[in-house]
C-alpha cells in the first residue's frame, strides 16, 4: 500500500478507538451500572468580561447529579450558535446513549444534512467535549486517561509579545522569557503591524477610505527586520513564532517566508488565506521556515492535503471549531504518521473549557508541538472552578475525573452574555489604501 492510500485509509475510518487498556478500566468501573442516556440539554450563555462571549451547553444524564460541560463559543456568531443547539440539536440528542460518543458524533454530523459549517462544529464540539466529560467522571479518570494516558507531565504554551516598535517588542518578550517560557509570539502593532499606512497617509482615492490601510510591501520589508532585530539581541535560545493573520498576497507570502528562513523561526502561523493553501507547496520548495496553518479551517479536505503531502508543519485548527475532542484526535493521529505536530488555536476570544479540551488531548499524544496561551480575567475562576493555570510557560489542569472544570451557574446568572459591537471587529475587515478588503 502506498503513502497516499494509507492515508486515505486513516482518514475514512469512522474512529479512532478509545485505547484498549482505557476502554477496560472504563467497562470495569462502571459494571453493574444501569444504561446512560441523555435526559436533557442546556444552553448557558455568559460574558466574562469583553469579548469573552461564551457559549456552553450542559448535558444532563439519566444518572442523577451526572452532567458534563462543553464548549460551543464562538465571537461573532453566538446567538446563531445557541439557537442551532436549543431548537434544533437538543430533540434529537434528548434520549441518545451518552456513552456512544462516536456514534452520536457522527449522526449529528449529517442530522442536518449539510455539514462542515462553523455553526454546526461548535455544537459538534460542545456535545462531544460534555460526553467526554461525563465518561470521566463516570469512569472516576481524567480524561487523558481515557484516551490512552499522559505522555507528559504539563502541556507547553507559547505567550504573546506585542509592541509599538521593536524595542518594545524585545522587552515584553525578555519580560515572558524570565517568566519562563521558551515559545514567544512577536507581533508589532497587532495583526497587520509593521505594514499599516497612517490614517490619512499614503496615496488614496479622494473620498474614499481615511483609516489605517494594509500595504504587503512595508509588511514584507518591515517583519524581517524586526526577527533580525529580536535574533541579535536575544540570541538562539528563544523560540521565535509570528502570525501573518492571512494578510498576504502568494507571491508576498513566498517571499515573506524566504526573508525569514535566517532567523530560525519556530513557525510561522496562516502566512496564506484557506483559499490559497495550494500555494504551501511552493513554500516548502524555497524555504525551511516551519509553517503553521489552520485557525480558520472547519473542514477535514482543508487540513487533509496540507497534513498527508507534509506541507505544513503544524496543524492550527481551534478545538471547538472542528467537532471537539473526537475530531482532534483524529487530526493528531493523522499528524503522527505524517510527522507533523498539533499547535491548537486558543486566541484571546477563546473560553477556558474549550482550552481543558485541547489541553486533555495534547496530554496524550505523541504528535504535540505546543499549544497557544491564553489568560481570562480573574473573575474566570469563580465561573469556571477548575479552569487550567499556566505556571513558567506550562498549562496545567486539575487532573480531576473528566475535564476537571464545573460551571457556577448562579454566578453565571448575574453575567449575562453581552454581545461585542459591530466596532469591536474591524479587526476582520482590514482595507488597503485604496478600500478594497484584505483578507483576514
Amino acid at each position: 500500500m502506498d503513502r497516499r492510500s494509507f492515508v486515505s485509509g486513516l482518514l475514512a475510518a469512522p474512529a479512532v478507538a478509545m485505547p484498549a487498556v482505557a476502554a477496560q478500566q472504563y467497562t470495569q468501573r462502571t459494571r453493574g451500572l444501569p444504561g446512560l442516556t441523555i435526559s436533557d440539554v442546556r444552553v448557558i450563555t455568559i460574558s466574562a468580561g469583553t469579548g469573552y462571549p461564551w457559549v456552553f451547553v450542559k448535558i444532563l444524564t439519566s444518572e442523577p447529579g451526572l452532567y458534563g460541560i462543553g464548549s460551543a463559543s464562538n465571537l461573532t456568531q453566538t446567538l446563531a450558535v445557541a439557537a442551532a443547539i436549543e431548537k434544533d440539536l437538543r430533540p434529537f440528542w434528548i434520549g441518545k446513549n451518552a456513552d456512544q460518543i462516536e456514534d452520536l458524533w457522527q449522526s449529528t454530523n449529517v442530522h442536518s444534512y449539510w455539514r462542515n459549517s462553523t455553526i454546526l462544529n461548535n455544537a459538534l464540539s460542545a456535545l462531544d467535549m460534555a460526553l467526554w466529560d461525563i465518561k470521566g467522571k463516570r469512569a472516576g479518570m481524567p480524561v487523558y486517561d481515557l484516551l490512552g494516558g499522559k505522555v507528559r507531565e504539563a502541556v507547553p504554551v507559547y505567550a504573546h509579545a506585542d509592541g509599538r516598535d521593536m524595542q518594545e517588542v524585545e522587552e515584553n518578550v525578555r519580560q515572558y522569557m524570565a517568566e519562563g517560557f521558551t515559545h514567544v509570539r512577536a507581533q508589532m502593532g497587532g495583526y497587520g503591524g509593521g505594514g499599516m499606512i497612517p490614517p490619512g497617509k499614503g496615496s488614496r482615492p479622494v473620498g474614499g477610505f481615511a483609516g489605517a490601510a494594509f500595504d504587503e510591501d512595508v509588511y514584507v520589508d518591515t517583519i524581517p527586520k524586526l526577527f533580525e532585530h529580536l535574533r541579535s539581541t536575544l540570541g538562539p535560545q528563544v523560540k521565535l513564532l509570528h502570525d501573518v493573520h492571512e494578510h498576504l498576497t502568494p507571491s508576498s507570502a513566498l517571499r515573506l517566508a524566504k526573508m525569514l528562513e535566517p532567523y530560525h523561526m519556530f513557525f510561522v502561523e496562516d502566512i496564506l488565506p484557506p483559499e490559497h493553501i495550494a500555494y504551501f507547496r511552493e513554500i516548502r520548495q524555497v524555504c525551511t521556515t516551519p509553517m503553521a496553518m489552520g485557525e480558520l479551517f472547519v473542514n477535514p479536505q482543508e487540513w487533509k492535503p496540507l497534513i498527508s503531502d507534509r506541507l505544513i508543519d503544524f496543524i492550527r485548527c481551534r478545538v471547538s471549531q472542528i467537532g471537539g475532542i473526537t475530531a482532534a484526535r483524529k487530526i493528531a493521529a493523522l499528524c503522527e504518521v505524517c510527522g507533523v505536530r498539533t499547535a491548537w488555536q486558543e486566541g484571546g476570544d477563546n473560553d477556558p473549557v474549550n482550552q481543558l479540551a485541547s489541553y486533555h488531548v495534547d496530554m496524550a499524544i505523541p504528535s504535540f508541538g505546543i499549544q497557544e496561551e491564553n489568560h481570562f480575567p480573574e473573575l474566570v475562576r469563580d465561573l469556571l472552578p477548575g479552569t487550567a493555570q499556566i505556571k513558567g510557560g506550562y498549562l496545567y489542569g486539575t487532573n480531576a475525573p473528566g475535564l476537571g472544570i464545573d460551571l457556577n451557574e448562579s454566578l453565571a446568572a448575574k453575567h449575562p452574555l453581552v454581545l461585542p459591537s459591530v466596532s469591536d471587529q474591524s479587526w476582520t475587515t482590514v482595507r488597503r489604501v485604496d478600500g478594497s478588503l484584505v483578507r483576514p
